[in-house]
Order: C-alpha cells, then sequence, then structure tokens
C-alpha cells in the first residue's frame, strides 16, 4: 500500500478509536463541546437545506449553549414536505461526516475539504445563525469561532495532522448522529433550556402515521438510528476500498523475478543490447520479462 494510503487508513482507524474513547472518559462531554455545537449546526443546516428543497423557505437558526438549536422556514407545507423537513435533520448529519470521510484521503484533498467547512461555518455564522435572544449572540460567535478554528487547521497542520483532523471531525458527525437518536426515545424534549412539546421524530410520526403515540416516534427513531449505522458502513468502506483500489493500481514491480536471479535487471541494464550478453556474464545466457435538535 502506498504511504499515502496507509497513512489515511491509520489516522482513521484512530480518529474513530479517539472518538469512542473521549466520549467514554469522565471529562470527555467538556472535551467534545465544540463538536456537539458543529453535530447541531450540521443538524440545522440539514434542516434549513430540506426547506429551500421543499419551498417553504429557510430563514434562520438557533444553536443554544445546551447544543440544541432550531431551524425556521419562512411558510409552511403539506405532509410530504413537513415529513422530509422533520428527517431531514437526523438524516443529514451522518453524511456530512461521511462526505468528510471519502473526500480526505490525503492532506490535499483534507486541507480542501476543511477549507470549504471552514468557509461554510463562517457564512453561515454571518448570515443564517442568529441570536437567541437580543443580548444573547452565542449561536453566532460559537460557529464562527469553530470556523475559524478549521479554518486555521487546514492552513497550518502538518500533513499528517490535517488528515487526522479532518477525520476526527467526520468520526464525531457521525458519532454525534448515532449518539443524538438517543434523546427521541425519552419522554421529553428539551431545547435552549425548556421542554419542547415535539421532536423531530415526533413530526415525522404525524406527518406520516398520522399519530405521534410512542410506538411512532420509535419507529421513526430507531429508522435514522439504522440509517445512521449505514451510511457509516458504506462510508467507512468506500474509504478502505478506495485506498485499496489505487494501492493496487500504482503498486511498484519487485526488483526481481521470482526465481531470484538478477536477469530482469540487467535486460534493462544499458551494457545490455538485445543481441549481446552482459560483459560481466558468461556469453550463452539469455534475459526474460513478466427541525430542531433536542439537546
Amino acid at each position: 500500500m502506498r504511504p499515502d494510503r496507509r497513512q489515511e487508513s491509520t489516522t482513521l482507524a484512530i480518529a474513530l478509536l479517539a472518538s469512542l474513547l473521549v466520549w467514554n472518559l469522565p471529562f470527555g462531554g467538556y472535551v467534545l463541546y465544540p463538536f456537539k455545537l458543529l453535530a447541531t449546526w450540521m443538524h440545522e443546516l440539514s434542516h434549513g437545506l430540506a426547506m429551500t428543497a421543499c419551498g417553504a423557505g429557510f430563514d434562520h437558526i438557533l444553536v443554544y449553549r445546551d447544543t440544541s438549536g432550531l431551524a425556521y422556514a419562512r411558510s409552511s407545507v403539506g405532509a410530504f414536505g413537513s415529513g422530509v423537513i422533520a428527517a431531514a435533520g437526523y438524516m443529514g448529519t451522518p453524511v456530512w461526516g461521511a462526505l468528510l470521510l471519502v473526500t480526505t484521503h490525503d492532506a490535499r484533498t483534507a486541507r480542501r475539504a476543511l477549507g470549504v467547512l471552514a468557509a461554510l461555518l463562517i457564512l453561515t455564522a454571518l448570515f443564517v445563525v442568529a441570536p437567541t435572544a437580543a443580548e444573547d449572540k452565542f449561536g453566532p460567535y460559537a460557529i464562527g469561532a469553530i470556523g475559524g478554528v478549521v479554518l486555521l487547521c487546514a492552513l497550518l497542520l502538518p500533513a499528517r495532522w490535517r488528515l487526522f483532523g479532518a477525520h476526527f471531525l467526520a468520526a464525531q458527525a457521525c458519532c454525534n448522529a448515532l449518539l443524538d437518536i438517543r434523546v427521541l426515545l425519552r419522554p421529553s424534549q428539551v431545547v435552549g433550556g425548556k421542554v419542547a412539546g415535539a421532536s423531530d421524530a415526533h413530526n415525522m410520526a404525524a406527518a406520516t402515521f398520522g399519530t405521534t403515540d410512542t410506538w411512532a416516534v420509535w419507529t421513526w427513531a430507531i429508522l435514522w438510528l439504522l440509517w445512521s449505522l449505514a451510511v457509516l458502513f458504506v462510508a467507512l468502506r468506500v474509504s478502505g476500498s478506495r485506498a485499496a483500489r489505487i494501492a493496487a493500481r500504482n503498486g511498484q514491480p519487485t526488483a526481481s523475478p521470482r526465481d531470484g536471479s538478477d536477469r530482469d535487471e540487467r535486460r534493462r541494464s544499458p551494457a545490455t543490447a538485445p543481441d549481446r550478453t552482459d560483459p560481466s556474464e558468461p556469453a550463452g545466457t539469455a534475459g526474460s520479462s513478466g427541525s430542531h435538535r433536542p439537546a
């Protein structure tokens, strides 16, 4: 395997293991707090993209200190559009992570992907993320700061650490997508420190089943959990298959044939013409070749 492909596989494995390890440390929640805010941004922006696609119009999003968030449309849509918008948050977050995984296979592509992500974070902080109150501009400042840090990582980190950073962000997006779905199984949802009446799963259940009974809500929560697992699995398979394929295509030939002789080397030597033998060998030898997001 080529060094850059081997590096990709190594950094991806380390990033996934580090993500799982930090999540289980007593202080893991504090260390990963910025990544949870990033996942909230991905979740709410996915709602916004669905709102735009469904014709509802995307107005703004809110990001709260407790890592919950809200996305606001400009108008209402029918049951089908409401269902698409409700599903987009939990289905979109793992896709963000998967895109980072499959597009960052070396330091150069990692810089490009991190640069695009940083630009999106900063632009949305300026024009899309609204203050949660007149005196509280936490959301825009937090998202803008994360965008600035991502940009610095893209520009200043050494190649190996840049690739690890991109993979760690991707792993965190996928892990958060899985962990955040657990809150849908709780009897109540909290957004911005207040109990919310309905979650994305409630809205999806109402749009599809016409009821918000527990079985309907849990059905969509479980389906979204399976979706997140499937997206992560496919992204890992695509990354691994691509690395193996490129390594095979660019594999280097061995320096000598299987029998251990040096005939190929002599055949390639300038001192050996087609009808001549190598001066150092006896005559007669011959060469051969082979919606809302609760906290």
